[in-house]
């Protein structure tokens, strides 16, 4: 009978190469830390990743330091006005020699995928994305082909350009796991980042950088994961945050059942991150605002007095009984 509870030893090893990763990114990232957690639980929790920040703050780099940090496939995909859906999947050409069409993947054929600034491509490059990222296959003329595991997409976005820019589908939003906002960095940790800068030149070069972690202990990790324990009042606690944003009237449209799987998943890897093999209220709450900003529509009167998203979650957890 297989054991469906994470061990003492899987959490060890678990928190070891996770603390190697850590100590790999900030060998170039400075400061960030609750970025770089969310974004290794993300991977953990085999979700995709929505960053969004002004230029500069280490969005992209940081992105790619966690994929070169694990010994698996990475392709990077800048999105532009003019990107076709089939530069992003692949296309079939044909073949003088044999008189057929051969399928020639795109960049997507990888295991983790840098998208930067997705907001950049129209709806159509856009929808290119929506079978992939739920489902982990594409299907092109009646052609399904499966993605090999893992398959993660770290996709970053400019809040202050709008020019050029193209509002992100809902449905497409929904399947990001998190949308993590980078802010500034603080005056200690930018004369820090001023510091190594002026220490070497080479901060940002990332070639000699090398993988602590395979495919295989990746996948081991996820489900791992997945075997950290929740109990029943904390799954109806994440059940009843999620069903409030439906009922709340400053929202328009609020969290779908997915946003409650993310939820739990996302909760599941903080723990496991934090060396427990069970769920805390206190996970759950750290993580509340990175799966649900972006799945939320206000209203518009909210919109006009400026009221955020992160602000109508906060008002939804404290008006909900934490269970203990």
């Amino acid at each position: 009978m297989e054991n469906n509870t994470v061990t003492e030893f899987q959490l060890q090893t678990l928190n070891q190469a996770v603390e190697k990763i850590k100590a790999t990114v900030h060998q170039v990232i400075v400061g960030q830390d609750q970025m770089i957690d969310l974004l290794i639980t993300a991977i953990l929790a085999d979700g995709h990743v929505l960053i969004e920040g002004v230029p500069g703050v280490a969005k992209t780099l940081s992105a790619k330091l966690l994929a070169k940090c694990i010994s698996a496939g990475f392709s990077r995909l800048q999105f532009t006005p003019d990107l076709m859906p089939s530069d992003v999947l692949g296309t079939n050409v044909y073949n003088f020699k044999t008189s057929e069409f051969e399928f020639r993947k795109g960049p997507i054929f990888s295991n983790i995928i840098l998208v930067d600034e997705i907001n950049r491509s129209p709806a159509k490059t856009q929808a290119a994305l929506f079978e992939v990222m739920e489902e982990r296959q594409i299907t092109i003329d009646s052609v399904t082909r499966l993605m090999s595991p893992p398959f993660i997409v770290f996709a970053t976005q400019n809040p202050i350009e709008q020019e050029g820019t193209y509002r992100l589908p809902e449905a497409q939003l929904d399947r990001f796991i998190y949308k993590i906002e980078v802010k500034y960095p603080l005056l200690e940790d930018e004369v820090n980042i001023l510091k190594l800068h002026n220490q070497t030149a080479k901060l940002t070069d990332i070639s000699q950088i090398q993988a602590v972690m395979t495919t295989e202990e990746l996948l081991s990790y996820q489900k791992a994961v997945r075997q950290v324990h929740i109990e029943e009042k904390l799954i109806e606690y994440i059940a009843k945050l999620v069903s409030r944003t439906r009922e709340s009237k400053d929202i328009v449209f609020g969290g779908s059942p997915r946003a409650s799987i993310n939820l739990m998943n996302a909760a599941k890897a903080i723990a496991a991150i934090r060396g427990r093999a069970f769920v805390t209220p206190d996970d759950i709450l750290y993580v509340v605002k990175p799966v649900l900003r972006h799945r939320l529509i206000l209203t518009p009167e909210k919109e006009m007095e400026g009221v955020t998203t992160n602000e109508v979650i906060d008002q939804l957890t404290k008006a909900i009984e934490i269970p203990r």
